[in-house]
């Protein structure tokens, strides 16, 4: 199964970035994107790829087969994008360097301490992050984030250690492979612009769009995200981190126990928001269906409105978001609600969604063939039996929840 998800990055605040200047190449014979050129791996040592916890600098399958990243590098000669395999992810960025904001400076200096551990040459404090140190950056919080989600389902890497693409049906079923269940690492490509997307998307995907893309790569069980710059305000990196974020917390919950089938939206989007705003709730993404608007919400304070809504009595029942299908269908106040309820879930009852995923993923019907049709079923059975409510009386929770902390 193939499918196609957009989403517009919305963010309060504007920066542009800094224009790429030529970086002094260690290695003159080398292009600039190669490793030999990383000043932060030293060239591509060994030991402080192993440090990082990096499986590879480039070499690896990336996009459709039979591409590698020695293709995508022809497809975009005129780009230097560097590549990093971490333990879950192969990633691409082709990022110009960008200055730290006044905003940003705490928030970074945080990340690049952490980072001094395996990179001993990063200066904490820097102003400007050059593009080796900003692809480093994305392969560290991508890293991050996959951890997060993990905690947030309730896994580990273990949890997934013995999927095959052949199950044995008498163990529970976990996936095909040790990626949340897919077989294939995770891709992410950062480009800095609105015509390098449309190339590689109209060429490589066949797909006609000039926003971000998470696309399942069949032949290869992964999903690939494919992000410009040149949209929203995402030339600012904390806007920009935000919203890989969204993405990606979009392509691994639909990825738990193998990407057959969609996980339902209203949980989906609201997790994306409920991790996007954690890192600052100024940014948010909205995801819309192919050839649709987004509904979109420009202030960066989410619990008075929602307040607001529940005062009002005019909340979207959760009857009506468990039933949405398409993000076309999913309003203003939907968004509101999804991330409330999400959030309202994590905080009063942590050990719900782990024990909901568990159930709502990796369906199969009596022949052992992924099956989502009996989902809506399961999807109420888990919450009269996990949570001892129905879907009236889980509301009427969630809005008592509300009104005291919002």
């Amino acid at each position: 199964m193939r499918t196609l998800n957009l989403s517009l990055a919305l963010v309060a605040l504007t920066l542009a970035a800094v224009p790429a200047s030529a970086q002094k190449p260690l290695d003159k014979t080398k292009p600039l994107w190669d490793p030999a050129n990383d000043p932060y791996t030293q060239g591509g040592k060994p030991e402080l790829m192993e440090a990082a916890g990096y499986v590879s600098m480039g070499g690896f399958e990336f996009g459709p087969p039979p591409m590698t990243t020695k293709e995508v590098n022809e497809f975009f000669s005129y780009l230097d994008l560097r590549w990093i395999e971490t333990e879950h992810f192969e990633i691409g960025v082709a990022l110009p360097k960008v200055k730290v904001t006044q905003d940003e400076r705490d928030k970074i200096r945080g990340e690049l301490t952490r980072m001094v551990e395996f990179f001993p040459d990063i200066n904490v404090k820097t102003r400007v992050m050059d593009p080796w140190l900003r692809a480093h950056l994305y392969a560290q919080r991508l890293e991050d984030h996959y951890a997060n989600v993990q905690e947030f389902l309730g896994v580990t890497d273990e949890t997934f250690a013995g999927c095959t693409e052949i199950w044995n049906t008498t163990t529970p079923y976990w996936g095909i492979g040790p990626y949340m269940g897919q077989l294939g690492k995770f891709e992410v490509l950062l480009l800095p612009s609105e015509g390098s997307a449309k190339d590689y998307l109209q060429v490589k995907l066949g797909l006609t769009t000039k926003l971000t893309q998470r696309w399942n790569i069949l032949e290869r069980e992964t999903l690939q995200l494919v992000v410009h710059t040149d949209q929203g305000k995402l030339k600012v990196d904390e806007s920009l981190h935000g919203h890989v974020v969204f993405n990606t917390t979009q392509m691994l919950l639909n990825s738990f126990k193998h990407y057959s089938y969609d996980k339902p939206i209203w949980v989906r989007e609201g997790a994306s928001h409920y991790f996007e705003r954690n890192i600052n709730p100024r940014f948010n993404t909205f995801d819309a269906a192919e050839g649709s608007a987004a509904a979109k919400i420009s202030k960066s304070d989410w619990k008075g409105p929602t307040a607001k809504l529940v005062k009002s009595g005019k909340a979207p029942s959760f009857a009506s978001l468990v039933k949405k299908r398409s993000f076309a269908e999913l309003e203003k106040d939907d968004h509101l609600a999804t991330w409330s309820i999400v959030d309202f879930l994590v905080a009063a009852h942590p050990e719900f969604l782990p024990a909901y995923f568990a159930r709502i993923a990796g369906l199969k019907n009596a022949e052992f063939l992924d099956d989502a049709t009996d989902l809506p079923n399961v999807e109420r059975t888990a919450f009269k039996e996990l949570l001892g409510m129905s879907y009236a009386q889980f509301e009427r929770a969630w809005h008592a929840w509300v009104l005291e902390n919002y």
